[in-house]
């Protein structure tokens, strides 16, 4: 009975999952094999993907911004750990929850805050001369703005696992005559590398991934591929949507071999630490 009743009440998500994943997934693959306009049959669109330099320039522009904003949120992370654990735990708690709230903080509510403090007209530009010729709207801008949600994002993964970290060890290595710096490179980042490796992918996989704030912020003038998919997609001018469904695919594609390949590297990686 409590089978059928458990059943019945993933009916409803089912259909959820089916009206706005698998089914919208289906009719991308389906339209990315399609001509626009007459829907034939081709492999058209996935050549157009591959050769055209202005496709695949909007994933190495991805992959950088991504890359440099993930490195920059997992040393900001280490270090926003390394301070939490030196306050009380009620302060603790209170921090950890902010990192919560900020690393949801994203879209367009987070680029129009940065525009603010940040843009041409932006309140620390008119306060700060260090500002003044600080550029908002470029790819430093952008890595700027991503870290911005990088960091609590990575705090929430890697807080748990460096409160694991003893402080008995710390003193046993001094006790040996090891500095701070072995300390840190010979045992908290052999025990932390598992953690700080998939805490890297989901970081890169978030800032590949990243539509909204990018689009508020700089709209077509930096070419990433999600805002290129965007304009394929929903193009006033030269809309291309079966040509953007061939490039989701792809990006969907090396999205997955990205976090095949930091599987295998973090199996290897915990079995080096084992």
């Amino acid at each position: 009975m409590k089978s059928r009743v458990t059943i019945y009440w993933l009916v409803p998500l089912g259909l959820i999952l089916g009206m706005f994943l698998v089914i919208p997934l289906f009719y991308m693959v389906v339209s990315s094999f399609q001509l626009d306009g007459s829907n034939q049959w081709t492999l058209a669109n996935y050549r157009q993907s591959l050769t055209n330099p202005y496709y695949y320039q909007s994933f190495a522009n991805s992959s950088l911004i991504a890359f440099v904003s993930s490195i920059v949120g997992l040393l900001g992370a280490l270090i926003f750990c390394q301070a939490l654990l030196a306050l009380p735990k009620r302060a603790q708690e209170r921090l950890t929850l902010f990192s919560n709230l900020a690393a949801n903080f994203a879209g367009v509510p987070l680029a129009f805050g940065f525009i603010i403090m940040l843009g041409n007209a932006g309140v620390l530009k008119l306060l700060l001369p260090i500002f003044a010729e600080f550029d908002l709207y470029s790819w430093k801008g952008l890595v700027l703005t991503y870290v911005y949600f990088q960091i609590p994002l990575a705090t929430l993964f890697l807080y748990p696992v460096i409160k694991k970290v003893k402080r008995e060890w710390q003193e046993s290595a001094e006790l040996f005559g090891a500095s701070s710096f072995y300390y840190w490179r010979r045992v908290v980042m052999p025990f932390m590398a598992p953690s700080l490796t998939g805490t890297f992918i989901i970081l890169f996989v978030n800032g590949m991934g990243t539509y909204e704030t990018a689009y508020a912020l700089v709209g077509s003038n930096i070419n990433l591929v999600t805002t290129r998919i965007s304009a394929l997609v929903a193009g006033d001018v030269y809309a291309k949507p079966n040509v953007g469904s061939a490039l989701a695919v792809l990006f969907a594609l090396s999205m997955i071999v990205v976090i095949g390949l930091s599987q295998k590297v973090m199996k290897q990686v915990r079995k080096e630490v084992a």
